[in-house]
């Protein structure tokens, strides 16, 4: 998808929407990244904006409930959307039509149907909207998808994430903690790897006798990828005790071996073949996405993340929460199908719901 560049020859002015933990993570993020110009912080909570800016030292930062007239008041290109899942749909959706460009934080809406909903928006507009999932910018894991590449024909793609973190708050009253708030972090960087996307899934997810959350804890879903590759992830968000990498533990199984990656450090190689010669990775994190994100705006260049791209990830975890649900297969496609129609019917805006009606068909829509 074509979408506005800037001048390559000024900083990328970014107002941040959101001031929470996630918010200041960014807030610190922006400041001390190159050819980025920080310029406003918006948030509901005005103290919670305030206390942000100065923590971070620019205590004179602009600040408001609004993040579109804060980026019509001081010139901005683009806004940052650090809000919490439920806002990211209205905030990304009136960002798009005042005409700016959007980085926003995981999962790309609370719901597909309107994740589908921003998609169409950002074709509308012509205004880039890019998902920064955090986890895909890990330079370890590039080094991953670029061994899977050394082993032939795939087979079978594995994670395994134990972990036993008491929160407190919202994620222990969530129905599904484990796939709704964190697999999707593995599910995206699965497609990464495998370099195919999702065709089915089937999942059981449980809540172990000892867990301290209300919802299903425990998870096991079995995806069936492009080519006949499975993806396999199993976790628990209560397991104490050898605790794997908030990375998971992953493996790759191909024909001429595996290659094995511990979440923390340098995955490691275990084939008979003579890996090919690639340069690694110069992205990490969500300073690496930010980076990726305004060299798109300033060369036209579709980033990885684009919404259309990034959409099939947060599918995977609907379809998984589906078939635990059910006890049955969930065909990706169906649930695209779903959310569409969900979609439609929930739509708003006439030239958004027009664009999602000639979308003859969502997977090609999302990933042509």
């Amino acid at each position: 998808m074509t979408h506005r560049t800037i001048p390559g020859d000024e900083p990328l002015r970014v107002v941040l929407a959101g001031a929470g933990s996630m918010g200041r993570a960014w807030l610190s993020t922006i400041v001390a990244a190159p050819d980025v110009e920080l310029v406003a912080v918006a948030d509901i909570d005005l103290d919670a904006a305030r206390s942000a800016t100065a923590a971070a030292g620019w205590p004179d930062l602009p600040v408001g409930a609004d993040a579109v007239a804060l980026a019509a008041a001081t010139g901005a290109h683009a806004v940052v959307d650090a809000t919490v899942p439920e806002a990211h749909h209205p905030v990304t959706t009136a960002a798009l039509f005042a005409g700016l460009a959007v980085l926003g934080e995981k999962p790309v809406a609370a719901t597909l149907a309107q994740a589908l909903s921003l998609a169409a928006a950002a074709e509308v507009t012509g205004e880039l909207f890019m998902v920064s999932q955090s986890r895909r910018w890990n330079p370890q894991l590039f080094a991953l998808r670029a061994m899977a590449a050394d082993l032939g024909a795939l087979g079978t793609l594995t994670t395994e994430f134990f972990r036993a973190p008491r929160f407190g708050g919202f994620r222990e009253e969530m129905a599904h903690p484990l796939l709704v708030d964190m697999a999707i972090h593995p599910f995206d960087s699965a497609r990464f790897v495998l370099g195919a996307e999702p065709v089915a899934a089937y999942c059981e997810a449980y809540n172990p006798s000892w867990s301290w959350y209300d919802g299903a804890a425990a998870a096991t879903a079995v995806f069936e990828m492009e080519g006949g590759i499975r993806y396999v992830y199993t976790g628990s968000w209560c397991s104490p005790g050898a605790e794997t990498s908030w990375n998971g533990v992953w493996r790759v199984s191909g024909e001429k071996g595996s290659a094995r990656w511990d979440g923390d450090t340098g995955p490691v190689l275990d084939a008979d073949v003579l890996p090919a010669e690639r340069s690694p990775s110069p992205y990490s994190g969500i300073a690496g996405a930010l980076q990726v994100f305004a060299e798109a705006l300033r060369t036209g260049s579709t980033p990885m993340g684009e919404v259309h791209e990034n959409v099939l990830s947060l599918a995977m975890v609907e379809a998984a929460v589906r078939s635990a649900e059910s006890g049955r297969r969930v065909l990706i496609d169906d649930v695209l199908d779903q959310a569409h129609e969900q979609a439609l019917r929930e739509e708003t805006h006439a030239d958004v719901r027009a664009a999602l009606a000639g979308w003859t068909s969502v997977r090609s829509a999302l990933t042509a």
